[in-house]
């Protein structure tokens, strides 16, 4: 093929070309037609430059059309591609956006796409909107109106700061087995089994099993993690009532810590985690005996994240309860099996935040003492 187009470039826009293709972020194409031009530059054919770029002839020729008719960013630049023009307006855009943020019409839990559509036909000048257009638009300003997402807002006041720094200073302590630090909680589980058989995975070919489940009811787990030893307890019971929280912290002194002065527990504020819950489930003697060895350290109210062992309830789930399990009795020798393994292998929660970085992040939120106080201070 005759070389219609001669490419002969300057020194700078050879430089400017090689500095393109050796680095940075640069779209693909771009990056091409910057390699033909050096090519041709080099007096490569079209056919030999289309072989070792694996793009078509065409696109070489057309590359070396575009920089000698016109100029280097013509040669490396995208032209406007064919299409139809964007069928809403900026206007209009900003009112479908408005619409999508107000409330949807009455008997309506929610907009959807054809709701929204159908309301810019009544208040613009098109005669249809499709739904495709309406969710394209919605995606460029990352708005999906038939979504809600519920959330508690904590008031940090001074019982929050409180507990959040008394928690804090537990995990910064040095560890002491006369005086451990034991984070506890609860989470429930579904206790589902398969409606017909699965299909063992094979070369070739994934595990199948049907969409279709048994619910078998539920049970609940109990939780232990040590913060400053590799040490976590799994107790898997029927429910989670006040009298199976005190089971648990007897177990804790009894079992777990023996040789312990103190045990120092973490824990959210469920109803049941009370010293009364004790009482409820013992004679006096015996709630009173429990609670002599324990102290019971709450997190603040909406701040369940400053609980050390809900980082390895997520662990437990990912690791052990991602699959159906069907009956309690399997249930309770896998989570025994994923402790053991845990606990053998030194996992650790490595915890960052203390109460330095709480007043650096939170200081703005910090109560605001008395000006008497501060001077005084």
């Amino acid at each position: 093929m005759t070389v219609r187009y001669r490419v002969d470039l300057s020194e700078a826009e050879r430089t400017e070309l090689q500095a393109l293709v050796s680095g940075g972020r640069q779209a693909v194409r771009k990056v091409k037609r910057a390699q033909i031009l050096l090519a041709a530059d080099a007096g490569h054919g079209d056919e030999a430059i289309a072989a070792t770029l694996a793009v078509g002839t065409a696109t070489v020729h057309r590359t070396r059309r575009r920089f000698v008719a016109g100029n280097l960013d013509a040669a490396l630049g995208e032209r406007p591609r064919p299409g139809a023009p964007r069928k809403l307006s900026g206007k209009e855009e900003a009112l479908l956006v408005a619409t999508a943020c107000s409330e949807p019409p009455e008997g309506r839990a929610r907009w959807t796409l054809d709701l929204l559509a159908g309301a810019l036909v009544a208040l613009t000048g098109h005669d249809a909107v499709s739904g495709e257009t309406v969710r394209r638009r919605l995606a460029e300003n990352d708005l999906k109106p038939w979504r809600r997402d519920m959330w508690c807002i904590p008031r940090v006041d001074a019982e929050y700061v409180a507990r959040m720094e008394d928690v804090l200073d537990l995990y910064a302590e040095a560890p002491d087995p006369a005086r451990p630090v034991v984070c506890f909680d609860e989470s429930p589980t579904q206790l589902i089994g398969e409606a017909r058989e699965p299909v063992p995975a094979a070369p070739g070919q994934p595990e199948r099993f049907d969409y279709e489940y048994r619910r078998n009811g539920t049970a609940n787990l109990f939780v232990f993690l040590d913060a400053h030893r590799p040490w976590r307890a799994v107790k898997v019971t029927d429910r989670r009532t006040g009298r199976d929280f005190a089971a648990c912290m007897r177990d804790l002194v009894d079992v777990h810590y023996p040789e312990a002065e103190r045990i120092r527990v973490v824990l959210d504020n469920l109803s049941t985690h009370s010293a009364g819950a004790l009482y409820e489930a013992f004679p006096a003697c015996e709630a009173r005996r429990v609670l002599r060895r324990l102290d019971f350290h709450f997190v603040p109210k909406h701040a369940s994240w400053l609980n050390m062992v809900e980082i390895e309830i997520g662990v437990l789930r990912s690791q052990c309860l991602d699959r159906r399990i069907a009956e309690r009795e399997r249930l309770e020798a896998e989570v025994a099996a994923w402790q053991r393994r845990r606990n053998a292998e030194g996992a650790r929660i490595t915890w960052m935040f203390t109460t330095e970085r709480a007043r650096e992040k939170m200081g703005h939120a910090y109560p605001d003492p008395e000006p008497s106080l501060k001077q005084a201070a």
